[in-house]
């Protein structure tokens, strides 16, 4: 069952799929217009999932937020239950204050897999009920039910994912903040902005208090998110697009074809064109 709601005016969309067949995502060619942010439930029993090339296990009742930018495609994609919309129908960063889930449930460099227990498993069904009820109803108010259920999801999933990234440790609300801001910051900057001090600075913070802060809750540092999501699109570049070398140098903000080279390799052990080479083989997650 695939359900979807578009707005002519705006262009904005919301998909609903259940028990579909074909369910995957090749950002990079085929599906590179259709800027989907991606909530997917495996209700079925462990599966792989492969995101940009990389294999990853996906247990049973469990929900993988995917961004946009992402490829990814499920072993069993009948078991998935997917909810997906682009910017133009509901705005993550411009209601920000609503959901609070940019730079974290999305605009990660890492996957976030949130386990649902018995409970939130019913309470998910009941949303998932109620979103496949509204889709088939076609009057005025639809696009504003569509937008609360999804507030509700997003907020929801949100919640979940923040109890189980800092278990041990109270996050209070500005920390949390400043965290998902900085990871925010980079996804919009990463393509020019490769130094701690742009991104301290645009916080209003020193380099020294984001690093302590990052370290206060065990998290990478400051420069390893930064660097990480260059080299995720790097990688993606490499693997699914035939840009040369030096175009993606340049478009990834380094001035020296041979000093980028020697960054992708320090962090990947393989040059960029070992990697491109190498791509039929699961590299893309090393």
């Amino acid at each position: 069952m695939k359900l979807s709601v578009s707005d002519q005016n705006t262009g904005g969309d919301l998909l609903l799929l259940n028990n579909e067949t074909h369910f995957d995502r090749l950002f990079y060619t085929r599906d590179y217009d259709y800027k989907y942010f991606t909530i997917a439930w495996n209700r079925g029993e462990m599966q792989t999932v492969t995101i940009d090339g990389t294999p990853y296990d996906l247990m049973p009742h469990t929900i993988l937020p995917l961004m946009y930018n992402q490829s990814f495609y499920f072993e069993r994609p009948a078991d998935i239950v997917a909810w997906q919309f682009n910017r133009e129908f509901y705005c993550i960063v411009d209601h920000d204050a609503e959901v609070s889930c940019v730079g974290f449930l999305f605009g990660m460099n890492d996957h976030i897999f949130i386990d649902l227990d018995e409970e939130t498993r019913r309470r998910l069904q009941i949303l998932l009920d109620i979103f496949i009820e509204e889709l088939k109803t076609n009057d005025d108010i639809q696009n504003d039910m569509l937008i609360m259920l999804l507030k509700r999801l997003i907020t929801m999933v949100t919640k979940l994912a923040r109890a189980g990234k800092f278990p041990d440790v109270k996050l209070n609300d500005d920390r949390f903040h400043i965290l998902r801001k900085f990871n925010l910051l980079v996804e919009m900057n990463f393509h020019t902005q490769h130094s701690v001090s742009y991104y301290a600075g645009r916080l209003n913070k020193s380099p020294k208090t984001l690093s302590n802060l990052f370290a206060l809750y065990n998290y990478k540092t400051p420069i390893q998110i930064i660097q990480e999501r260059i080299l995720i699109e790097a990688k993606r570049l490499l693997f699914y697009t035939d840009k040369s070398a030096k175009q993606i140098t340049y478009e990834l903000g380094f001035d020296d074809a041979a000093y980028f080279s020697n960054f992708f390799k320090k962090h990947t052990s393989f040059s960029p064109t070992e990697f491109r080479n190498n791509k039929g083989v699961a590299v893309l997650g090393k």
